[in-house]
């Protein structure tokens, strides 16, 4: 807004004051964008299983990798525990059904369930098009945190699935 008042009183001042001109939009260098986004990723731990998880303060938010939804192909149906289940690290805790299959979702760590991905119930393609965003699934309290030590971080994930694809 003063931008514009200046530019209409700019050439009263123009011997005394620069032209001004409106602010750029913030800008985010791309190399900056990338640090961010790989510090993400590598924050994320994977199960042989294909779930992954990732923990904030003592409490984990569990999914399904890529490679899963993909093998999987749209999911049409979600089936999660309810708030309060406990679950020890390997332990059952729902299923996905899509077109092709129906698979179990196995628990990566020990802790117990504080909150469901209410948004899968209307649409469970969420886990299709954002598997590591939109379309998690469940998130836990950790009960033991030396549990993630025993989970693949990405790399170790990457070279798993290159095994299993062989």
């Amino acid at each position: 807004m003063a931008w514009r008042a200046l530019r209409r009183v700019g050439p009263v001042l123009a011997p005394r004051c620069p032209r001004f001109s409106p602010p750029s939009p913030l800008r985010v260098p791309a190399a900056r964008r990338l640090a961010t986004s790989s510090l993400v990723l590598s924050a994320r731990k994977f199960t042989d299983k294909h779930e992954w998880i990732s923990v904030e303060n003592g409490i984990g938010t569990v999914g399904i990798t890529h490679f899963a939804q993909e093998a999987l192909g749209d999911v049409v149906y979600c089936s999660l525990p309810e708030i309060g289940t406990k679950l020890s690290k390997h332990d059952e805790f729902g299923a996905l059904e899509s077109v092709k299959a129906a698979s179990e979702l196995y628990s990566p760590l020990s802790g117990e369930v504080t909150e469901i991905n209410a948004a899968l119930a209307d649409n469970p393609g969420l886990v299709n098009k954002s598997c590591y965003q939109d379309g998690w699934l469940i998130k836990m309290t950790v009960e033991n945190p030396a549990e993630l030590d025993e989970l693949m971080n990405e790399d170790a994930y990457e070279k798993y699935i290159k095994s299993i694809e062989e």
